[in-house]
């Protein structure tokens, strides 16, 4: 019983499906005509006023306007930085509620971690990016790649991952004053290490 009443639920359902394929729906109610231009047409037009090789160029060579240059480093140092952080004022959600009380104390490290570590270089000086590209950071894509000054675009596709820039904030936050510098994870905190390229004879 049970298998046919699932045998004429299915031809049921597949006559459905066919008699709909087959109905042509014809409109319903006044309509009217289409007076806007059609987007497709719109695109084509304006498309025609772009200058790709102009386009092109400005995306080469961006930069953002807080971009933070870092002279060379002048010598191999090692240093640590703690992101513990008190807040100076309340935090509270869209109602109204308390979250976060001033005084509060946190450490960001604890929620999220910097597993892969950040590499700082000017991306305008070919020894660092040699440098780089012989770094274990080279290879292990987790790592951040931060830019004090160059284009990212020309960089990126030279290496053939992902680039970004530095900028003042996080120059401010990490402590940095020379490039290249490598920021890593240990114990809750940032250890820093400026990095010595001694100049090419």
């Amino acid at each position: 019983m049970e298998s046919k009443l699932l045998s004429a639920l299915w031809i049921i359902t597949c006559a459905t499906q066919v008699w709909a394929a087959h109905t042509r729906l014809e409109p319903v109610g006044r309509t009217y005509p289409i007076v806007e231009q059609d987007i497709r047409e719109e695109f084509k037009q304006k498309a025609t006023g772009i200058d790709i090789d102009a386009l092109f160029n400005t995306h080469n060579r961006y930069q953002p306007a807080n971009l933070h240059p870092l002279p060379r480093t002048a010598s191999d140092r090692v240093f640590t930085v703690d992101l513990t952080h008190t807040l100076d004022h309340d935090i509270k959600d869209s109602q109204g509620n308390l979250l976060y009380p001033q005084g509060f104390t946190f450490n960001p490290l604890q929620y999220a971690g910097l597993r892969g570590g950040m590499v700082v270089i000017d991306g305008s000086d070919p020894q660092q990016v040699e440098w780089f590209k012989g770094s274990p950071y080279f290879q292990n894509h987790r790592a951040i790649l931060l830019l004090s000054g160059g284009y990212a675009a020309e960089v990126k596709q030279e290496l053939k991952r992902p680039v970004y820039y530095l900028t003042h904030d996080i120059a401010a936050r990490l402590q940095l004053k020379a490039a290249p510098s490598v920021v890593v994870e240990q114990d809750n905190k940032l250890t820093v290490r400026e990095v010595y390229l001694a100049a090419k004879p």
